[in-house]
C-alpha cells in the first residue's frame, strides 16, 4: 500500500515558517538554501524541487519516491502570489480546502472532502507514495495517517512560528523509528522516520 510521506523542512526549534505563514524561502525570506540542500533533493528527490527549479537545474528525471503530492489552501496560495497556480506539474497534484471554489491551474485537483478519507482513499491507489506537502492545518488534519516523516532540519532557530502540526492537532502521542539520516556540509539533516508498530504511546 502507499504511504502518505510528510515531507517537510523544519528549523531546530520544529517551525515550518514564521508566524505570517510567508514563503521562508522567497526572495523576502529567512530560510537559508545551501547548494549542497539543492544538490541533495535533486540527486535524491528531484520530484520535490517545483518546476521553475528542475528547468533552472536541467532536472528531467522521473519520481524517484512521490507521484503525488497534497497540499493546503494557505500553502498553494504561496505558489498563486508569486505568479505559480501549479508548482509541480511533473505530479498529480491535490489541493485541500474547504472555502476555494476553483484553482487556476487546470490540473490541479481541489478537494474540499474529508482529507483523511482521500488519503485512505489514495493509498488504496496504484502508484508511489503521496508526499504531503504542508502545511501545518492539513498535516494536522492528516496527523493519523502520516505513516512517515522525512524531516529536512535546517541549523536554523527562529523562535516563534508556523509549527510542524497546526496547534489544534489532537494532543496524540506517537512513537517514531529513525531509518534513514544524512548529514550535509552545510549542517542540514534529512532525518527519516517510519512510525513505529502500535506507535500510540499509552499515557
Amino acid at each position: 500500500m502507499r504511504k502518505l510521506v510528510y515531507f517537510i523542512a523544519s528549523s531546530l526549534d520544529g517551525f515550518i515558517a514564521g508566524p505570517d505563514g510567508a514563503d521562508p524561502t522567497g526572495p523576502d525570506g529567512f530560510w537559508p538554501i545551501a547548494p549542497d540542500y539543492v544538490q541533495h533533493l535533486a540527486t535524491t528527490y528531484p520530484e520535490t524541487l517545483p518546476a521553475g527549479a528542475r528547468e533552472a537545474l536541467g532536472i528531467t528525471a522521473e519520481s524517484t519516491h512521490f507521484d503525488t503530492v497534497l497540499e493546503g489552501r494557505r500553502s498553494y496560495e504561496i505558489g498563486l502570489t508569486a505568479g505559480v497556480p501549479d508548482a509541480y506539474p511533473h505530479l498529480r497534484h491535490l489541493v485541500f480546502s474547504r472555502t476555494l471554489t476553483e484553482v487556476p491551474g487546470p490540473a490541479v485537483e481541489l478537494v474540499s472532502d474529508d482529507p483523511a478519507a482521500k488519503v485512505r482513499e489514495l493509498k488504496r491507489e496504484d502508484g508511489k507514495d503521496i508526499w504531503l506537502l504542508g502545511g501545518a492545518e492539513l498535516a494536522g488534519a492528516l496527523y493519523s495517517e502520516i505513516d512517515q516523516l522525512i524531516v529536512k532540519l535546517s541549523p536554523l532557530t527562529i523562535g516563534d512560528g508556523i509549527p510542524l502540526f497546526s496547534r489544534k492537532t489532537a494532543f496524540a502521542p506517537h512513537l517514531w523509528q529513525l531509518t534513514d539520516h544524512t548529514a550535509l556540509e552545510s549542517g542540514v539533516l534529512f532525518l527519516t522516520y517510519h512510525r513505529a508498530p502500535d506507535s500510540q504511546t499509552q499515557g
